[in-house]
């Protein structure tokens, strides 16, 4: 006899729920006041999702340590980026 899963929904459909749940935190709180510390907690949640788009939905979850290390690199990069451009003005 199979024991019950722990959870009846697919991995993808755990993480789009959480995708869905941290677009609304990061809506609310960039609809609220303004200051370099919401921006970075904005910014932070962003960088989540992007990594979760490149576990789940790419399918980089089982390749080669590389491959998810250029990954992150390019969202903490862009990340930078955008924070830099922020801090700026």
């Amino acid at each position: 006899m199979k024991s019950p899963a722990v959870l009846p929904f697919k991995p993808c459909t755990v993480s789009w729920a959480v995708l869905l749940a941290l677009t609304t935190i990061s809506f609310e709180l960039g609809a609220g006041a303004s200051g370099r510390m919401l921006m970075a907690a904005v910014l932070a949640l962003t960088l989540i999702k992007g990594q979760l788009v490149v576990s789940h939905f790419m399918g980089l979850r089982r390749v080669r340590l590389e491959w998810r290390i250029a990954m992150a690199a390019y969202l903490a990069a862009v990340g930078g980026v955008i924070a830099l451009a922020y801090s700026i003005t």
